[in-house]
């Protein structure tokens, strides 16, 4: 179901205030939900959050993810709080950081382990690093290499682009980009799949555990909130002339 009209995708941009709720599977059966909501932003501070609720037989996970940025030279998110909260079958947990720029150092907790991380521009959360990853196709970048803090750890992950590929799902059908993740072993493979009309929204996801298929997720509706001019000339303070990218 789409809940946006066709004429309003023109200046649709990853960081346009949106709803997208998504389908989890398991195979062919159907594990649950989760939804993501980019809120519009107060001044420069932008809230992105995540909420899922999937279950199997007796098994269940419930996670709510929590992520706070700001935006600086036009297309360039920087993180400032991130945190996890997993409740469900076996032991719950909690994960904190906070990305202190001006001591120079990122804050981790991951359970009831702390370390800490020399800041760096370059370091993301992993859920902002998502809407990142978005601008960044926006912006036609030919690196996607991507470092964040994860679990207590810094993680890297690179990506290739596969090609483009039209995906037609029970939601819509939908022109794409494919993507895959870049790893050293074939015997796990991701790939997703993302909108360019759509700001690359993220439309579907599917994971191989030695040539199965383990996990699909697939776009179930989506909202885009219009832009309003207090936001756009707050974009435009966050990306002067002198700064702005080809």
């Amino acid at each position: 179901m789409l809940l946006t009209t066709a004429n309003s995708f023109a200046n649709t941009t990853a960081l346009t205030p949106h709803m997208a709720e998504y389908e989890v599977y398991y195979g062919s059966i159907e594990l649950g939900r989760a939804r993501y909501i980019l809120q519009a932003p107060e001044g420069n501070l932008y809230r992105y959050r995540f909420d899922s609720d999937v279950s199997l037989l007796m098994l269940s996970d419930k996670r709510h993810i929590r992520s706070e940025f700001s935006l600086e030279d036009g297309n360039h998110l920087v993180p400032l709080r991130y945190s996890v909260e997993r409740t469900g079958t076996g032991p719950n947990f909690r994960e904190q950081a906070a990305f202190a720029k001006a001591q120079n150092v990122v804050h981790s907790r991951y359970k009831d382990e702390r370390a800490k991380f020399p800041y760096d521009t370059k370091l993301f959360d992993p859920l902002m690093v998502q809407l990142q990853f978005r601008l960044d196709m926006e912006a036609n970048r030919d690196s996607l290499h991507y470092s964040m803090v994860k679990e207590g750890e810094i993680d890297d992950y690179d990506f290739k682009i596969v090609g483009k590929e039209r995906v037609n799902i029970d939601s819509g059908s939908y022109q794409t980009v494919k993507f895959e993740v870049v790893r050293n072993s074939k015997k796990r493979q991701t790939f997703f799949w993302m909108a360019p009309e759509l700001g690359y929204l993220p439309i579907r996801l599917s994971h191989f555990e030695k040539g199965s298929k383990q996990l699909d997720i697939k776009l179930l509706n989506y909202r885009f909130e219009p832009v309003t001019t207090e936001q756009a000339l707050n974009k435009d303070t966050a990306s002067p002339d002198n700064n702005k990218q080809g």
